[in-house]
């Protein structure tokens, strides 16, 4: 058993470095994207004084940055085996309503979380066992779970915003204190960074987007780290709903939606994760999505028209795609 343990093993890092990843090569793209960070802030900084010295301005870059980052590193995992969430921001908001039933129920107010945390898992199962068993396309599946989730959400809530339940210490814990989300978003990075670099789960994961038929021939059980992939997705998104429910004492059936979903593929893609898949970091992620920060911050405070930062987006996700897929190609010629 050990012999062939060792042999999945030891194929699935030869697959991983076919296609060219190597962890010094990610780190140094996460070294690029942190210049550019510390840049875009230097040059906020300079512009208007108030940008980051000020606790204010601190805790409102920081409740930007925590929702994205942490949807990002559920779609990094998925994107890295080549998959990908459009659903995530209706778990968003369907996870906080599946624990005000819970906590209305009877249920104390820490199994009431569990309860809204297996509901997002169970939307995760759906769109894992649908993409994977049926052969769905994920974009297809995900887009589906989308309308159903959000038409479920608005049915039981009947579209009317409801009261974070709790105590005011749980909800400070929670997101409610201004600098909780982002202590959550450092201890889930941690986490989800030892997971993808230092487990088997995230090294097959890897190998599994470099080349998903190598992969299953060596004996990685490919479907299955598709599938949890896809729960733990679901899990970070609806616990992330959560978190800023509980920071807003209020949770909106029409909260997050597509805006915090796609804003955490853009803090993927920008921190380096190809949508092709068979690489990425969470590292990449969390500095993307301190970026975008930086820019609607930075745009806000010196007084430059919010369309701008769509604009500024688009360019930036264009631009990371284009360096990505050239770059890959590069370090394929090379490995030749």
């Amino acid at each position: 058993m050990n012999t062939v343990n060792d042999t999945t093993n030891v194929e699935a890092v030869r697959a991983h470095q076919r296609a060219g990843v190597s962890f010094a090569t990610q780190w140094a793209a996460e070294l690029r994207i942190l210049l550019v960070a510390v840049l875009l802030a230097a040059y906020f900084e300079f512009a208007n004084h108030d940008f980051l010295f000020t606790n204010a301005s601190l805790v409102n870059l920081s409740q930007f940055i925590a929702p994205v980052a942490i949807i990002a590193f559920g779609e990094i995992m998925l994107m890295i085996g080549g998959d990908i969430d459009l659903s995530a921001g209706m778990v968003f908001a369907f996870a906080p309503f599946m624990m005000v039933f819970a906590y209305d129920a009877g249920a104390p107010m820490w199994l009431a979380v569990i309860a809204g945390l297996i509901a997002a898992a169970i939307v995760g199962f759906v769109n894992g066992a649908v993409t994977v068993w049926l052969r769905l396309p994920s974009f297809v599946t995900t887009l589906g779970t989308l309308f159903l989730i959000n038409g479920i959400t608005l049915t039981i809530s009947r579209g009317t915003p409801a009261p974070t339940p709790g105590s005011p210490t749980f909800a400070g814990f929670m997101g409610a204190w201004g600098y909780s989300e982002i202590i959550w978003t450092f201890v889930i990075a941690f986490a989800m960074h030892v997971l993808l670099r230092h487990t088997r789960w995230g090294l097959h994961t890897q190998a599994a987007g470099a080349n998903a038929l190598g992969a299953s021939e060596a004996g990685i059980h490919v479907k299955r780290l598709r599938l949890g992939n896809f729960i733990l997705a679901a899990v970070l998104a609806g616990f992330t709903g959560m978190l800023e429910a509980f920071r807003i004492t209020s949770i909106d059936p029409q909260a997050g939606g597509n805006q915090i979903m796609f804003l955490a593929v853009a803090a993927a893609v920008i921190g380096g994760t190809p949508l092709t898949g068979g690489s990425g970091t969470i590292v990449g992620g969390l500095i993307g999505a301190a970026v975008l920060g930086i820019l609607n911050d930075g745009f806000t405070l010196i007084g430059i028209n919010a369309f701008t930062f769509n604009i500024i987006l688009g360019a930036a996700i264009l631009a990371a795609m284009v360096f990505n897929i050239h770059v890959g190609r590069i370090r394929r010629k090379a490995g030749r």
